[in-house]
């Protein structure tokens, strides 16, 4: 059962999608709330030789597969709606508007969510996915396989050509930042640029026009993606070498093996996450074509408010860490405690929301 509520979507992408959202609450969770909270995903950031202590490293390690979801997932969205926006009527104009204005809503919502009595700039996913929605307004007018060899093409070589300007254990100029690498300054912290992001979106846009075309064709495709993507993970991890951003292994150990490369993205990092997503992605949709799809399960709600549930999960977790006195003050059980708190708390808020937004698509929601 496919469309359990007629709107025409694939609840596998709404389940994924879902899924990514509750880890990204812990994630957050554990950013808030968690003394022993691990994240140095960078070579800029991590020492080599400092310890990861396994649970510390699994929690923050899971959460890693929600950027790259969901820029690839709001690339095959985007691809999708677009495709009904025509058939509408609307007309290119009409839809670039839409898409720059929202691009520039989600870079302003980035600024918004700023910590009360931060003084440095801090540029994270919503400018990524935010001013890469916008590049998309000029981008979707080429050939979809132009835009997946382009994505697969950035995601590959990106380090040697970010590397051209800028060193993975370096903190680069602002404008470099923001394009491929990562500032880290009193006065900034940029550490999600356009360009790998983009990459990431790119491809999902593609993989929306495989959707719409070739509908037969998404699990093969997904298959073969995930594991190839899983092979050069192995391979480019095994080698140490080019393609992790300069996270290197300290050893053999499982944590070392999974330790990559997130800000700016490396290879071993987006081979890891989008292959996971890619195998991901087909096992729930076998499991759509087996169950029954519930309206108001969870995944769904959560996977088909995604952006609402992005904004209020950080105000529901930041407010009362900063207001108690919470920062960083906690453990990790607690933190996933907090994190299951919020989820079951905005479970019921974003039904409303869903709701709200279908009765009224011409509102301001249609932007969030």
């Amino acid at each position: 059962m496919a469309n359990p509520t007629g709107s025409g979507r694939r609840a596998s992408l709404d389940w994924m999608r879902g899924l990514v959202m509750v880890f990204m609450a812990i994630d957050h969770a554990s950013m808030f709330y968690n003394a022993g909270r691990t994240s140095a995903d960078s070579a800029l950031l991590y020492v080599p030789g400092s310890e990861l202590p396994l649970d510390q490293f699994l929690t923050r390690w899971i959460t890693h597969l929600c950027a790259p979801t969901f820029l690839f997932l709001a690339g095959t969205a985007m691809a999708l709606s677009i495709a009904r926006r025509v058939e509408r009527g609307q007309s290119d104009a009409e839809i670039d508007r839409f898409l720059v204005t929202r691009g520039l809503i989600l870079i302003a919502i980035e600024f918004v969510m700023t910590p009360p009595g931060l003084t440095r700039l801090v540029v994270q996913v919503m400018y990524a996915l935010g001013a890469a929605m916008i590049c998309m307004a000029l981008l979707r007018r080429l050939p979809a396989i132009w835009l997946a060899i382009a994505g697969v093409v950035w995601l590959g070589g990106g380090e040697a050509i970010s590397g051209l300007v800028w060193a993975p254990d370096e903190s680069g100029s602002v404008g470099v930042a923001l394009l491929v690498g990562q500032h880290v300054s009193e006065h900034a912290l940029i550490i999600y640029p356009l360009l790998p992001w983009l990459a990431m979106m790119m491809v999902g846009w593609a993989f929306g026009q495989l959707l719409m075309k070739r509908p037969d064709l998404m699990r093969v495709v997904l298959v073969v993606a995930g594991v190839g993507a899983l092979a050069v993970f192995a391979i480019v991890r095994g080698l140490d070498g080019y393609g992790n951003m300069g996270v290197y292994r300290d050893d053999g150990s499982l944590a070392q093996w999974l330790h990559v490369g997130k800000y700016p993205p490396s290879l071993s990092f987006a081979a890891l996450e989008l292959g996971l997503m890619a195998l991901l992605l087909v096992a729930f949709d076998v499991a759509e074509r087996h169950v029954t799809v519930r309206h108001n399960g969870p995944l769904l709600v959560f996977g088909q408010t995604a952006l609402f549930f992005y904004v209020v999960h950080h105000v529901l977790l930041m407010a009362p860490a900063i207001a108690g006195g919470l920062l960083g003050r906690l453990g990790l059980a607690e933190s996933y405690l907090i994190a299951l708190g919020v989820l079951i708390a905005l479970y019921p808020v974003c039904r409303w929301y869903r709701s709200y937004k279908r009765a009224h698509p011409n509102s301001w929601a249609r932007f969030i």
